[in-house]
């Protein structure tokens, strides 16, 4: 038997009623809901569906609110330990994470920002809808939660992203104006989150809905200087309180006059935000949506869609030199490589208009020019491509993932239940009648990671960090 705090239930039973904070207390007698979104910058729904069929015989069943988004059956370690997890296929996510990052249209060539983004559930979400043109900035305040998030989405070959480690105000200086779709998952008291992680109930009673509402409003204002004259903005929470979803809306249009609620559709039993629960009792606030666990298939969770008076036009950080620190012999190296293994100019083969730089002898391609970040704690900016050696260029890890198999001149390409594909994910040698030279791992075609063939056998080059267990 679950023991609430007692505030807590008092709280909950005005909002839902003694029959209602019944059947609420009654979703904590089974497992609470589990969920694997699919990478859309790999694989389409449809494909993995019937890919997870021809593996295991399921048939998945679909997030409601989420067209990319299905259920698991069985242990997630399951699925955490196949190579299409490696390969970037998937992200393991709760079903009512997905909605934020789902309700907030993103179009290629956006400028986006994820605000407290780690561990990554949403940016990787971002990052598959954005594609290969526009601007990803994740930023999380936490520098070892970004570490979490950077890994995240490298491991999903997201091309765009630049990764943060800065508070809200200090973004705001390099960023005003500049995002035409702005996420905020703010920070919270956790309430939708006690049946998956009861230990937010000792957080709760610490801390409350006060403390997390001082919080959300000072990230709310810094994200509107942020925010394009025309752009939309994603506010969601994982919590019930009033006090931090509709007030907190209410209080942010109150504040800023030219912010307006954009509809949301309800789908898969998500329910109208409450105006009555707030003081003015606005009625668009209804535009809003709620998730409650008794109604759907998913945990506590809110969400509010806003969008900026004016037009949106694109604008541009202060550009600088474009080689960005490498020297003409480093080039050399980068190009020399590329010819040798790579099916095509590297220009068309990396994404959009983006610029080369040279940071402590590592390359990157990044979809804003570095120096144009300096004053800030950049994690990454962009494309790890590789380290340059004296003599050499040698691919990342990163690099790998963000490739397609027709875009490599050398792969070991293995089957799903190929054991060579595990055995690569935990850094063993292979063995075979192999080409010299670097070599593309992949599982059904979708990439896994480097490694480095010489007469006939495969150097291991996967990322230590990253190996199977």
């Amino acid at each position: 038997m679950v023991h609430f705090p007692p505030l807590f239930e008092e709280n909950m039973k005005k909002l839902l009623s003694e029959d209602g904070w019944k059947a609420y207390t009654a979703t904590f007698e089974h497992d609470y809901w589990q969920g694997l979104r699919v990478n859309l910058s790999k694989i389409t729904p449809e494909q993995y569906k019937e890919r997870r069929r021809l593996q295991t015989g399921e048939d998945l069943e679909r997030v409601p609110w989420c067209p990319s988004g299905f259920y698991l059956k069985g242990e997630t370690s399951a699925y955490s330990k196949s190579p299409d997890y490696f390969a970037g296929l998937f992200y393991l996510q709760e079903p009512s994470a997905m909605a934020p990052a789902q309700i907030l249209p993103i179009e290629p060539g956006d400028h986006v920002l994820d605000l407290c983004a780690a561990p990554g559930g949403k940016s990787t979400f971002l990052s598959g809808k954005l594609g290969r043109k526009g601007v990803l900035v994740s930023n999380d305040i936490s520098p070892s939660r970004a570490k979490a998030l950077l890994k995240n989405l490298e491991m999903q070959g997201a091309t765009q992203a630049v990764v943060t480690a800065e508070a809200p105000y200090k973004l705001g200086k390099w960023f005003g104006g500049y995002f035409n779709k702005i996420l905020v998952d703010a920070p919270c008291s956790g309430e939708g989150m006690f049946h998956k992680e009861p230990s937010i109930m000792k957080n709760w009673e610490q801390y409350g809905s006060e403390y997390y509402r001082k919080l959300q409003d000072q990230i709310m204002t810094e994200a509107y200087k942020m925010l394009s004259p025309g752009g939309m903005i994603l506010y969601s929470t994982c919590t019930f309180s009033p006090l931090e979803d509709e007030q907190m809306i209410e209080r942010f249009l109150t504040d800023h006059p030219d912010i307006h609620l954009v509809p949301i559709e309800k789908t898969g039993g998500m329910e109208d935000g409450h105006p009555e629960w707030t003081d003015a009792k606005r009625e668009e606030l209804a535009y809003t949506a709620r998730f409650w666990p008794q109604k759907v298939k998913g945990q506590g969770h809110f969400a509010a869609l806003m969008v900026k008076d004016g037009t949106y036009t694109p604008t541009m950080l202060e550009e600088k030199d474009q080689r960005g620190g490498f020297s003409a012999q480093d080039l050399t190296l980068f190009e020399g490589w590329c010819r040798d293994n790579l099916n095509g100019e590297w220009q068309k083969i990396l994404p959009g208009d983006g610029y080369l730089s040279k940071i402590n002898g590592s390359l990157y391609y990044s979809p804003i020019e570095h120096g144009t970040l300096a004053g800030l704690r950049v994690l990454r900016c962009g494309i790890l491509l590789g380290e340059l050696k004296k003599d050499r260029f040698e691919p990342s890890q990163a690099f790998a993932l963000t490739l397609t198999k027709d875009q490599v001149k050398r792969r070991i390409d293995c089957a799903f239940d190929d054991p060579r594909a595990l055995s690569y994910l935990k850094g063993e040698t292979l063995t075979g009648d192999f080409e010299d030279g670097w070599t593309l791992v992949t599982v059904d075609g979708y990439p896994l990671g480097w490694g480095k063939a010489v007469r006939g056998i495969l150097k291991n080059k996967y990322l230590k960090g990253w190996k199977l267990d």
